[in-house]
């Protein structure tokens, strides 16, 4: 059984707080998903046809894009959908699961801990001297933070995930 197979199962009996995580973090990542998707058209469309570009199309499409990403983390975390191979782990005993699940999950929650921490020291260094977008003057900090934020969330939900693949009935 594959990790995709693992994690489809817990995610059929995921409970509502993780079902309703799921649902708030797809409407908001759809939400700014959308708002990228129109200062695009409507900066191309400004650019070549008005010749009047939106002014901080660049900055606004990082600051989006980068929010949408870390805030995509979380439910990627929470469906289990990491790239992962399986060239080797196939191969091994059956035994052997429960272990190497927790393991990797661990291995996960920590980086994933690293990062939100370290986001979090960036943030706080970047608010101490007001870093700011170079045309439109947007504070940096509170983005850095809302990254952090949803990088601490992934590595707790990574976490939880561990530890319950240790408390899985196996098949």
């Amino acid at each position: 059984m594959s990790d995709a197979d693992l994690v489809s199962e817990r995610a059929g009996a995921a409970s509502p707080l993780a079902r309703g995580l799921r649902i708030v973090l797809s409407v908001t990542a759809g939400a700014l998903l959308m708002a990228l998707m129109c200062l695009t058209v409507f900066d191309v469309i400004g650019r070549y046809l008005l010749n009047a570009p939106v002014k901080g199309a660049a900055e606004l499409s990082e600051l989006l894009l980068v929010s949408l990403v870390y805030l995509g983390l979380p439910a990627v975390c929470l469906d289990g959908g990491h790239v992962t191979v399986d060239l080797v782990t196939k191969s091994l005993p059956r035994w052997s699961e429960r272990p190497r699940l927790l393991v990797t999950g661990l291995v996960s929650s920590g980086v994933l801990g690293i990062i939100a921490w370290r986001l979090y020291i960036y943030g706080a260094q970047v608010g101490g001297y007001n870093l700011v977008t170079n045309s439109l003057r947007l504070p940096v900090a509170p983005v850095v933070w809302f990254c952090a934020v949803f990088a601490g969330l992934s590595a707790l939900i990574t976490l939880a995930l561990a530890l319950a693949a240790l408390f899985k009935r196996m098949k």
